[in-house]
């Protein structure tokens, strides 16, 4: 029986930018998919730093997308277009948006969207997207991380970080991660890290290379950026690969670049969320390949810190920037 939907829905907005106060529940006319599109009823949706950067007004939505924060969602299919085949009204799927998330409903190209995986509940499947659709492109893609090999990633008790340590381990690279406290370096120890690095009290470059027998990292995933790149680049192996996501640190750095040419180091970067529909559908794909039947078998499970009403996403957003949480912070959108 097909479900009879309202004409409006309960969505959060960003009010002006600022900080986390702006987010106010308000009401949006429910979207209707285009013919390539599947429309959403949202049960669970991440948040992500890309959502506090666009509520600062630091990072817009793409041309199109809708300005409604929040860039994953899970939860169950109830229209599709006249061109979509891969799924069904009545589908369980997690999906990446360009936008909308923060919403009872949410409208996607069908080709991005992926099915719940088999065992996972909808608010850990909305935890998946974003991060693992990051982690692939960047890690598997762009670096070319390979089994065996010696992978760094900062920040490992992210969204991000845990997932990269967990896809990265499971697929047989040696793995090692660098955050903030103990406790944070011990649960990325438990997700599948070699080593965890504090990065307050300890020299992350020296530790790479005494671990690693002074060979150094072949991939480094990095979002921080300022002096971490020049650090970088003396952590490397030679012919490493490096790929900046982020610069929580700035994007501006003097770097001395000589290490780049003598070790041969290959020093790139993305973003994903301006990425085409084609682009992040040839994301999807590899990720049904590869990933998802490590989540279906229970060898890797997204890790989730804390889940809040979509109405508290404000206190959400709140617990994102104190950089206390480990794993990924989730708003549950079922009784919104």
């Amino acid at each position: 029986m097909t479900e009879t939907l309202p004409v409006d829905m309960t969505v959060i907005s960003i009010s002006h930018p600022g900080g986390p106060e702006v987010l106010v529940p308000s009401t949006a006319p429910v979207p209707r998919p285009g013919a390539d599109e599947i429309m959403i009823k949202v049960h669970a949706a991440g948040v992500n730093r890309p959502d506090i950067l666009q509520r600062q007004g630091l990072y817009p939505a793409p041309k199109g997308a809708s300005e409604i924060p929040g860039l994953e969602v899970a939860g169950v299919v109830v229209l599709t277009g006249k061109n979509v085949n891969q799924h069904k009204v009545g589908d369980k799927v997690c999906a990446l948006v360009a936008g909308g998330g923060y919403a009872q409903y949410c409208t996607v190209d069908a080709t991005n969207a992926l099915p719940v995986p088999q065992g996972l509940s909808m608010q850990e499947a909305a935890g998946l997207p974003e991060t693992f659709f990051t982690v692939w492109t960047n890690v598997f893609d762009r670096a070319a991380l390979k089994p065996g090999e010696w992978f760094l990633v900062h920040g490992g008790s992210s969204g991000i970080g845990t997932t990269a340590i967990m896809l990265a381990s499971a697929l047989g690279s040696k793995v090692l991660a660098t955050a903030g406290n103990d406790e944070k370096c011990r649960a990325c120890e438990a997700l599948g890290a070699q080593k965890a690095i504090n990065y307050n009290t300890q020299d992350y470059v020296a530790e790479v290379k005494e671990f690693t027998q002074k060979h150094g990292a072949d991939v480094i995933l990095d979002m921080v950026g300022g002096d971490y790149i020049e650090r970088n680049f003396k952590a490397a192996a030679r012919d490493g690969r490096i790929v900046n996501i982020a610069f929580l640190n700035g994007s501006i750095a003097e770097v001395n670049f000589m290490p780049l040419m003598l070790k041969r180091l290959t020093f790139t970067g993305s973003t994903l969320r301006i990425r085409s529909v084609e682009d992040k559908a040839q994301i999807a794909a590899a990720l049904k390949k590869h990933a998802w039947p490590l989540l279906e078998n229970g060898t890797i499970k997204p890790l989730i810190d804390s889940v809040f009403p979509l109405s508290k996403a404000a206190e959400a957003h709140a617990k994102m920037e104190t950089g206390t949480h480990i794993g990924k912070i989730i708003l549950d959108v079922a009784d919104a």
